[in-house]
């Protein structure tokens, strides 16, 4: 994982975010308004293929990178998401030239992007490091022409309030935006770790008010009662979407999805934009992925 310390980026953050200490916006950045009918188009994300990707070279399936992107432009899909934790350990300039240039001749667009990152946590050294972290994904992502980031608040460190939690998420997602978006870039908030509850997602994303924020939103990673309905209820805020194969029903346990629904709630939304399926069950994705995503194509 690339965290750099990077004494540029700590100067220009203090320029940019003169007067971040004002109170935030306690209004919702409300629903994304899209003019004509809804559009949907089809990705899948790297970590799909997590096993693979992380094979010994020269293992059966092991692949890299430019590999997925290669599988990728074999399937029916109109782009792919790459993933941070898939990338070489030193990532160069010539590195990204030429994943872009792939991707174009290939006829793919880079969907969306993801990362990992904390930002629940307090003011201090290990905040600052995922700061860095994000910058730094910011430059990669902007270099092949992503647009979204997918990134995550965290949980609850040890010692801090779910309340205190969700205030840092919202101050350090507001800061990551005001910089994200002078590269172009929206940082989308996935309904991940402690976000997997819906009113808590809802809690942050009613708080930052930024244009270059959205939602991530993973159809299988709700823990309400309904999963169907906090898919719906959050849909309106979504700037990307990945489908997973199950997702929880109200006892919690994992169930198949029901595709033509999720889509139908996107389609309901107006929601313009990419559906990218995250593959995460048991079965080979070699075999199970190009027909889940025949599923996807026809009912996009």
């Amino acid at each position: 994982m690339n965290k750099p310390t990077s004494t540029r980026r700590k100067f220009c953050r203090g320029i940019a975010l003169a007067g971040s200490l004002a109170p935030f916006s306690s209004s919702a950045i409300g629903p994304i308004k899209r003019a004509g009918s809804p559009r949907l188009k089809l990705s899948l994300a790297a970590y799909s293929f997590r096993g693979q990707l992380t094979a010994k070279p020269g293992s059966p399936g092991a692949m890299d990178m430019m590999g997925f992107i290669d599988w990728c432009s074999s399937q029916d899909l109109d782009g792919f998401e790459p993933t941070s934790y898939f990338f070489p350990k030193e990532i160069t300039p010539d590195y990204l030239a030429q994943m872009k240039r792939k991707a174009h001749l290939h006829g793919l667009d880079v969907s969306s992007g993801a990362i990992r990152n904390v930002f629940t946590l307090p003011d201090g050294p290990e905040l600052e490091k995922w700061h860095d972290h994000v910058d730094t994904w910011v430059d990669h992502y902007s270099a092949i022409g992503c647009p979204i980031i997918r990134v995550f608040a965290g949980k609850a460190p040890k010692g801090v309030s779910e309340k205190q939690a969700i205030d840092n998420a919202v101050r350090n997602l507001s800061k990551a935006c005001k910089r994200a978006g002078e590269k172009g870039i929206i940082l989308a908030l996935e309904n991940h770790d402690f976000l997997m509850d819906s009113r808590r997602l809802e809690a942050i994303v009613k708080r930052v008010d930024s244009p270059w924020f959205a939602v991530n939103l993973d159809s299988g990673n709700f823990i309400d009662k309904d999963a169907y309905e906090a898919f719906e209820r959050t849909a309106p805020y979504a700037a990307t979407v990945q489908l997973k194969v199950e997702l929880r029903d109200k006892s919690g346990k994992k169930v198949p999805a029901d595709f033509k629904r999720l889509i139908g709630i996107l389609k309901k939304a107006n929601y313009r934009g990419y559906v990218v399926l995250e593959y995460e069950a048991k079965e080979d994705p070699f075999t199970a992925i190009p027909r889940h995503l025949k599923e996807l194509r026809g009912l996009l």
